[in-house]
């Protein structure tokens, strides 16, 4: 079984856990990320109540659009989080210890950033085709704008390690690197959260 096919089977398999338990009002959130939403990535989010200050959050992400000039920024991804509130689940904030994974198809976005030993500058000459896998912490703050709804923000840092293969170009296939690996250290979630609670 790859490595991208486990960690879905396993994510399916902490979600089916938490649907089997009975939830009352207030130990269930749906989310969108408006920052995702603002770049075209379709993403949804579940988070479940476990204790009055502990929530499981599970987030989802994929883009799959083609875009002009043999641009590549295709992915898929999930990141479930496991929350402590200081206060009282879904209000005020909290600190978070993720998870992440899944798989990339990028080339053609022109950039000059490079920070942390990562040169994402690359990304426009080459064509990088690969997975990734990691954990981050979070700090975050959750709003109450009404009966059931929530804004809620978050960043996260953390760490992914990648396995790829680099291409020529975005638009052909010949292969100049395989099975290459890299070790990230930076920015692992970046959020704006809009929540309706159950």
């Amino acid at each position: 079984m790859s490595e991208s096919k486990k960690l879905v089977s396993l994510l399916l398999l902490a979600v089916a856990m938490f649907f089997s338990q009975n939830l009352q009002a207030q130990d269930v959130g749906v989310k969108t990320n408006l920052v995702y939403d603002a770049t075209a990535n379709i993403n949804a989010g579940v988070e479940f109540g476990m204790t009055p200050k502990l929530t499981l959050d599970i987030s989802g992400n994929f883009n799959n659009w083609d875009m002009s000039h043999e641009r590549k920024w295709k992915h898929w991804f999930v990141q479930p989080e496991l929350r402590y509130w200081f206060c009282e689940r879904f209000s005020g904030h909290f600190i978070g210890l993720h998870f992440h994974g899944g798989q990339y198809n990028v080339a053609g976005l022109k950039n000059s950033i490079s920070f942390l030993g990562t040169d994402f500058s690359k990304i426009g000459e080459h064509r990088f085709q690969g997975w990734f896998a990691g954990a981050g912490l979070a700090y975050g703050y959750s709003w109450i704008l009404g009966r059931h709804w929530n804004l809620e923000a978050e960043i996260g840092f953390g760490y992914s390690y990648t396995r790829f293969d680099k291409f020529e170009c975005a638009g052909c296939g010949r292969k100049v690197e395989e099975d290459s690996d890299h070790h990230y250290v930076g920015p692992t979630k970046a959020a704006i959260n809009l929540v309706y609670i159950f």
